[in-house]
């Protein structure tokens, strides 16, 4: 499929034969997404086995799937799924064409589970969000962002001060095809998590921990950052993903990193002390419901509370890694208290060593703390996004 783009709904133009069709393949998904697959990997595998659907078909299906869950709340549990398919699709489109003919209440009470409100606040400027389609945010190197929206076309410049090199690809072209990308000048990286970078600030020359690394989206970020000179340890307690980050780094032409495991434990991958260690830690992913609102149906409470305490936990081992004056920063894509103010006020209460430290945040607007942040989809539409940054005393 390349890049997911979704696009307006489409309506009835196509024969009926052809929609009844799109409408059976995104059936076969649901049926077969659950907590331990999600349905944007079982929508990959599903399109690969598929016999004559072109790329067009591809992003429909893409876009009748995620449309389903979005708008899931609203039709008949007990409803044939390909009816429900085809009412969550009109949903959808009426929902582009019209947000208003929804009131606040209706999104409320259908668009996200009844536990949220006890872990979040949700107002009805979230909710509508979430209703929309999320917008496919780039990372140009640095310095390279005018050439590549000229490059691209169909581009829109950073809303937010502080990030310049991200771009809104607005356009159709896959992305993962075009020769900006093979050159490593651009990644697909959500806005939000562009800002963790930027938080972080690193200087060149300097050595970085990223402790929950993943498939590296964050460690190339710092590595352009840091001016490819320094050091960054990258580790994760999943080798498979620092296979990938091996791959993303080699395109990226990205080689001031160190790539070793590290399963969240006591026992640190390195006795070296870092001038700032980055804790991206694995989360209920709620700030990407936009995104991936599968995720909405199967993330619970209890998911929220053993998260939490493996946050904490991480926080503790990691910041031992952090040298006298260095930085420790905190950052989930979620926006539950339990996972993010409570876990920062928890960590400081155990560490009088680590102070806050203030940032710059340009025009994101900062909550009653200046060490904290908490970028809400309907600000600037990326990801929900909580950062929380500290130093060790001297």
């Amino acid at each position: 499929m390349g890049h997911t783009r979704f696009m307006i709904p489409e309506g009835p133009s196509r024969p009926p034969a052809e929609r009844a069709t799109l409408r059976r393949v995104a059936s076969q998904v649901i049926r077969r997404a659950s907590d331990r697959d999600p349905a944007d990997a079982v929508l990959r595998t599903t399109l690969l086995k598929q016999q004559g659907l072109s790329r067009d078909d591809g992003r429909r299906v893409a876009e009748l799937l995620f449309g389903y869950y979005r708008w899931k709340g609203w039709v008949d549990p007990k409803a044939n799924l390909d009816s429900a398919v085809e009412e969550t699709s009109q949903l959808d489109r009426k929902f582009f064409n019209n947000p208003a003919a929804f009131t606040d209440d209706a999104l409320r009470a259908n668009a996200v589970p009844a536990w949220a409100a006890s872990e979040l606040t949700v107002t009805p400027e979230w909710l509508r969000s979430l209703q929309s389609h999320p917008r496919l945010w780039l990372r140009a190197r640095r310095a390279k962002a005018p050439q590549l929206e000229r490059y691209l076309g169909n581009c829109k410049a950073s809303p937010i001060s502080v990030c310049p090199e991200a771009v809104e690809y607005c356009g159709e072209e896959d992305l993962f095809r075009t020769e900006p990308f093979h050159s490593g000048d651009f990644e697909v990286q959500d806005l939000s998590s562009q800002i963790v970078g930027h938080v972080c600030h690193p200087e060149p020359g300097e050595t970085w921990w990223d402790a929950c690394a993943g498939e590296g989206g964050k460690t190339l970020h710092l590595a352009d950052l840091m001016q490819n000179k320094g050091l960054i340890w990258a580790s994760d307690r999943a080798e498979w993903r620092l296979k990938k980050l091996k791959q993303r780094t080699g395109r990226a032409r990205v080689f001031n990193y160190r790539a070793v495991p590290w399963n969240g434990g006591a026992k640190l991958p390195t006795k070296t002390l870092f001038d700032g260690v980055l804790v991206d830690a694995p989360c209920t992913g709620v700030g990407t419901w936009q995104r991936n609102p599968h995720a909405r149906w199967t993330t619970q409470p209890n998911d929220v509370r053993e998260l939490a305490e493996i946050q904490v936990s991480l926080l503790n081992h990691a910041a031992r890694g952090v040298k006298p004056g260095g930085r420790l920063i905190y950052s989930v894509c979620t926006v539950t208290r339990a996972e993010t103010t409570s876990v920062a006020a928890e960590f400081e209460q155990a560490h009088p060593e680590f102070v806050p430290l203030e940032f710059d945040a340009g025009n994101i607007p900062r909550g009653p703390l200046s060490h904290q942040l908490c970028v809400w989809p309907q600000r600037f539409g990326g990801n929900g996004m909580f950062i929380s940054c500290w130093q060790r005393k001297a």
